[in-house]
């Protein structure tokens, strides 16, 4: 788990104060990267009981404003958040279970970054979701082949 000292001098640096719950929202998002607001505010309350949904949704939003965490959302998924930033990774998702895992960029030169027609804006990101069945749900479809697991794409 991510210290209390890094923690405390993640937010100062990022200009803000030091508060229990944006410490105990950090470090849960730092301990369940991909998490969903739910899974966030019950390992935030592991830190610390009294949290409210609304304090824990707001810290979301401030942490995620500063750069402290990027939110991502798929399509068809609800919002998810992560403590890896300041690169232009990407994600997997198994459309089986759901599971997301950080995808870095492409090494070399970065097609995903040149679109063919910009329309005058100034690219500095380029956001890629790949869809498919992580191995575990592989082996899983392998083993029983009528498992009717509900589809993940349009959800």
């Amino acid at each position: 788990m991510l210290e209390l000292v890094d923690v405390q001098n993640m937010l100062r640096e990022a200009g803000l104060r030091v508060t229990r719950p944006r410490v105990a929202v950090l470090r849960a998002v730092h301990s369940h990267p991909h998490a969903q607001t739910d899974s966030i505010i019950g390992a935030t309350r592991a830190e610390l009981p009294d949290v409210s949904h609304q304090a824990v949704y707001d810290t979301l939003h401030r942490l995620t404003t500063v750069g402290l965490l990027r939110c991502i959302q798929p399509a068809g998924s609800l919002a998810r958040y992560e403590a890896r930033i300041g690169d232009n990774h990407h994600h997997a998702i198994c459309r089986t279970c759901g599971a997301v895992v950080d995808v870095d960029c492409a090494v070399g030169e970065t097609p995903c970054l040149i679109p063919s027609d910009d329309h005058g804006f100034v690219i500095d990101a380029a956001e890629v979701v790949y869809w498919g069945t992580c191995p575990g749900c592989s082996s899983a479809n392998v083993t029983d082949p009528d498992n009717k697991r509900p589809s993940m794409e349009g959800s």
